[in-house]
């Protein structure tokens, strides 16, 4: 990317605070003012090195990024060396996440900050930099099978946090809307918002529930890396790239190289995942609605897991034989188990019932079953439940850890069943919700009724003192999120 001449020089009055000359700054590029004579053409830096300072840093590039689609950045790794980025890149990951192969913690790498910021700015300037292996690990799943983990040393994951950061200033220009998975300002609940409105508001009478087998095991290496050089002409971004795909993988004390898919649990993971799906998917399903679709057909993808909605059902059925082909050449797959069509829409009722069919079928999205309702006034809404398999595990889970707990004291384990709950609301507290709302909070109740008479000598603990803990420690439900086109309209 070219820098700036002296006719692009900017200014912004000597007044205003660091942050608003910032604001202003990004304002005057946009609009492509120039600045006053005899004023400074430098751009403006707090006097404390902070968030805000390194977001003008790539402001430029952002710019650029969006100006022109097809243009490619041939200097972006200076960026990613630059020791006040990776210093802020440190104190943005988790303090106790665990370790990679070389055991180094967050507060051992800071005992030494700064000497370790050098010198690791040091190797990646010089191309001294090596990538280690990444630790495999397995969770459990809701289904009762282990999802792979993989876990980075510290500085992989340190300097990939600061790379997806640079990077992202380019690829972010280039997503598409409907794309909402691991971007800056955007969660699941702008996903769930966005689907339940075009379900509403579109004229949607089938829904094409799928999710991709494997994904993150799946991704090809040299597709990944031809999207990527679509927009980076930086060899050096594309060789730490490479180094961080075939760094391997250390299970069992045994590395393994691996020539496929990116781990679960990289700090670049989501990014080059969405960098994918968005050649693989985003594009291709874009322009198969432009020019194959009859009706209405809406989109929506988290990760890689995804809803489109369609008006007509032949357009859903050629969209999926098609969609099945394309993800072929890009060596993925539609989990068979998980990838249904299904009716659903405002008009599922009335159809299926004229047919003498049951009730429309449920699909389940971002840990909500999603399911044709009603107002009371009769109008169609689409009504958002805590999906069960998952309000199972999390009893299950909640279960297990009070009996590690049995013998705290009560105003402890009060302490931890509040966080326990808040978070619990914090996402799943949609409009319509409370009555699961409700059965949660009752559960874990009856769950803690069991531990407390278990270590209890007076046999089991009344109702009566349950309650009154319930009030002391267990917050009633209450819906926390707004309406979904309330919020929707509010961001866009």
């Amino acid at each position: 990317m070219n820098g700036p001449g002296k006719s692009d020089s900017l200014v912004v009055p000597k007044n205003l605070p660091n942050e608003a000359r910032a604001a202003s700054l990004a304002e005057e590029v946009g609009e492509g003012r120039r600045l006053a004579e005899g004023n400074s053409p430098q751009r403006p830096r707090p006097r404390a090195q902070d968030r805000t300072g390194l977001h003008v840093k790539l402001e430029r590039v952002r710019q650029a990024a969006r100006a022109n689609r097809a243009q490619r950045f041939t200097t972006l790794w200076h960026h990613v060396y630059d020791v006040d980025r990776l210093r802020a890149g440190y104190f943005s990951l988790k303090k106790d996440s665990a370790p990679g192969v070389d055991g180094e913690t967050w507060g051992v790498y800071g005992a030494s900050l700064e000497t370790n910021l050098q010198e690791l700015s040091s190797r990646l300037k010089r191309g001294a930099y090596r990538a280690k292996p990444v630790k495999r690990t397995y969770i459990s799943k809701d289904d009762g099978r282990k999802r792979p983990i993989g876990i980075p040393t510290l500085e992989d994951k340190l300097v990939q946090r600061v790379a997806a950061e640079v990077l992202g200033a380019v690829f972010e220009q280039d997503f598409q809307g409907f794309s909402y998975g691991s971007r800056p300002k955007r969660s699941a609940h702008n996903a769930l918002d966005a689907l339940t409105v075009g379900l509403t508001r579109k004229k949607v009478n089938w829904v094409l529930d799928a999710d991709i087998r494997g994904f993150f095991d799946a991704l090809d290496h040299g597709w990944l890396v031809k999207f990527i050089e679509h927009r980076i002409a930086d060899e050096r971004v594309i060789r730490h790239v490479k180094k961080w795909l075939n760094a391997g993988v250390l299970e069992d004390g045994r590395v393994t190289s691996v020539e496929t898919g990116t781990p679960q649990g990289g700090s670049i993971s989501p990014l080059l995942a969405n960098v994918y799906l968005h050649h693989v998917f985003d594009l291709w399903a874009v322009a198969w609605r432009k020019r194959a679709a009859r009706g209405d057909v809406i989109l929506v993808r988290y990760v890689d897991d995804f809803v489109v909605g369609f008006e007509h059902k032949d357009d859903a059925e050629r969209f999926l034989a098609e969609l099945r082909e394309r993800f072929a050449k890009f060596q993925l797959e539609l989990h068979p188990e998980k990838t249904r069509l299904i009716e659903f829409g405002r008009f599922a009722a009335r159809d299926r019932a004229r047919r003498g069919e049951p009730k429309p079928e449920t699909f389940d999205f971002l840990g909500f079953t999603h399911i044709c309702g009603h107002t009371r006034q009769g109008k169609f809404k689409v009504l958002r439940q805590t999906m069960k398999k998952r309000l199972r595990a999390k009893l299950k889970a909640l279960k297990a850890e009070l009996r590690q707990r049995l013998h705290d004291p009560v105003p402890a384990v009060g302490r931890w069943l509040s966080s326990v709950v808040t978070g619990h609301y914090r996402y799943y507290a949609v409009p319509g919700n409370g009555p699961a709302l409700a059965l949660f909070r009752h559960q874990i109740l009856r769950l803690w009724q069991r531990s407390l008479s278990r270590r209890s000598q007076k046999g089991r603990v009344c109702w009566i003192r349950m309650a009154r803990l319930a009030q002391r420690w267990l917050p009633t439900p209450r819906i926390l999120h707004p309406y979904p086109s309330q919020r929707l309209c509010v961001i866009t």
